[in-house]
């Protein structure tokens, strides 16, 4: 890997275009390096991580409106979408959009957390839906998925957004779009063109993920992913992007990052630097490697937690003796999903599902009273306002502790830690205490994912909803990605019974 050092710019310095991130970016998603087998490996887990989510979600409302949206946009030789036969096809742009939206809903699929948090998964609709549309064979979705999630990985690692209140999406503008020009073999001017304008059109706000939180939090990775198709289709016609996108006068580092807090310092280099790390010229993209999926359908700081919950539950009898719980943990945990972000909805019985993920103290309080969690009845309105649960929830807070958020930003693989130290004092004065750093499906968990429990997530999301045949079908042709034609790269994306799709009936615009 190279680290490159990316900082803020006068106009009148003329910063070669060699010089600049979004260049060097587009270099690296243009360099033709082989898969390694395990990540190839990697890719078809991840492909099958996102239709087991993709599917359990089908009906669920942000995804009938987003579906119908789509069926609004069919084009002959377009894309497919999640429940519906290949041959039904429709725009890729508006397929990506549709099914990036599925992907994200329940907040179940893969993630990595660095500088920025992510969701890695969500470069898989956009590249898979141009795919189908342009047809490209199994070996070129491969390789483009594996630059989108290198790109991301090494932005997230480097580049902090939510300190300024931006969203993650900024990340996805760029990640995607290198991605579909690997898949298109298109030329690194083209890239670097586009990946500017993915990220220029996607620089959005962390309101999505604050306060009373709507259905926008599902939607938003596909807007970026819809947005970075859009980009490359633009710039393969020939047009520019504002440049330089990262490092310009009045750009994203200057004005919206760190940048804008030098300019007043004379004649010295606007600072901070980012230092940014990219695969050199022939060097793999395995950034896939570092990243991991969810065991649980709720937001990845309490993955972790909801495994401590589950095994701190089993030692009390009666919650109602319960005086205190204190969780103590990292920066991020306790700021964006604990009791330091301030937000009341976050301890509302009525609060929306979004909001309930992103509450660790609902999500402790329900972990530990039943000693399992599910993707809709841990989150059932009737769950949320049981009056024993309030109780407990509101018994739960959360405290930053510093070396919780050293662990969280440790580089170092054997320390990094998403979890936190528990402890539940009695309402006699005993204390039960306890401490989990890392899930257990976790790489380096007490029970790591590999092929055989991707699929049977698969299986537990889908064997209500998709015919034994058509499971079975779907699982043996993603195994077999590396290999598929063109015809069959159409057929990922499983399709649901007869009759099984709900529809939103709605009159929108289109």
């Amino acid at each position: 890997m190279i680290t490159h050092d990316v900082r803020a710019h006068r106009s009148k310095d003329n910063l070669k275009r060699e010089d600049q991130l979004a260049w060097k970016i587009a270099e690296v998603a243009a360099d033709p390096v082989a898969i390694d087998d395990d990540v190839t490996d990697m890719i078809i887990n991840r492909i099958i991580d996102n239709a087991s989510v993709g599917i359990a979600s089908l009906n669920r409302s942000p995804i009938k409106s987003a579906r119908a949206m789509a069926n609004a946009h069919l084009r002959e030789g377009g894309a497919t979408l999640f429940g519906l036969p290949a041959g039904h096809r429709v725009c890729a742009e508006w397929a990506a959009w549709a099914n990036g939206t599925a992907v994200r809903e329940l907040d179940f699929h893969d993630t990595f957390l660095a500088a920025e948090y992510s969701h890695p998964g969500d470069n898989i609709p956009p590249t898979l839906a141009v795919a189908q549309q342009t047809g490209c064979s199994g070996d070129a979705l491969l390789r483009g998925i594996a630059t989108g999630y290198e790109i991301q990985v090494d932005l997230v690692k480097s580049i902090c957004l939510h300190e300024h209140k931006i969203d993650h999406i900024a990340h996805i503008g760029p990640s995607a779009a290198a991605g579909v020009g690997t898949l298109l073999g298109l030329d690194t001017e083209i890239i670097y063109q586009a990946v500017q304008q993915g990220l220029h059109t996607t620089v959005t706000t962390r309101q999505s993920r604050k306060g009373e939180i709507s259905s926008w939090k599902a939607f938003a990775p596909a807007y970026a992913g819809k947005q970075a198709i859009e980009a490359v289709d633009r710039c393969m016609r020939g047009e520019g992007a504002p440049s330089p996108i990262y490092e310009g006068e009045d750009s994203v580092i200057s004005f919206i990052l760190n940048g804008r807090t030098a300019r007043d310092q004379g004649g010295s280099p606007y600072e901070p630097t980012y230092h940014v790390p990219l695969p050199g010229k022939g060097e793999a993209k395995r950034g896939i490697m570092d990243t991991y999926t969810k065991e649980h359908s709720a937001e990845y700081q309490s993955q972790a937690l909801i495994d401590l919950a589950f095994r701190m539950g089993q030692k009390i009898d009666d919650f109602d003796k319960v005086k205190s719980i204190v969780l103590h943990t990292s920066h991020h945990t306790h700021y964006v999903i604990g009791t330091g972000s301030g937000d009341p909805q976050k301890m509302d019985p009525n609060a929306s599902r979004e909001t309930l993920d992103h509450s660790i103290m609902y999500i402790f309080a329900v972990a530990l009273q039943d000693g399992e969690w599910h993707h809709v009845k841990s989150y059932a309105p009737e769950r949320a306002q049981r009056a024993d649960t309030v109780r407990l929830w509101h018994k739960i807070s959360t405290i930053e502790d510093p070396e919780w958020t050293r662990r969280y930003h440790s580089h170092d693989p054997n320390e990094k830690a998403f979890g936190a130290k528990v402890v539940i004092t009695m309402e006699d004065g005993s204390e039960i205490v306890d401490e989990l750093g890392i899930a257990n499906a976790h790489p380096f968990g007490a029970r790591p994912f590999g092929r055989a429990e991707y699929i049977g997530k698969f299986k537990t999301l889908t064997d209500d909803i998709l015919d034994k045949a058509e499971s079975e079908r779907f699982l043996d042709l993603v195994q077999r990605l590396p290999n598929l034609s063109a015809d069959e790269v159409l057929l990922l994306n499983p399709v649901a019974p007869n009759g099984y799709l709900e529809e939103n009936l709605a009159k929108g615009i289109f």
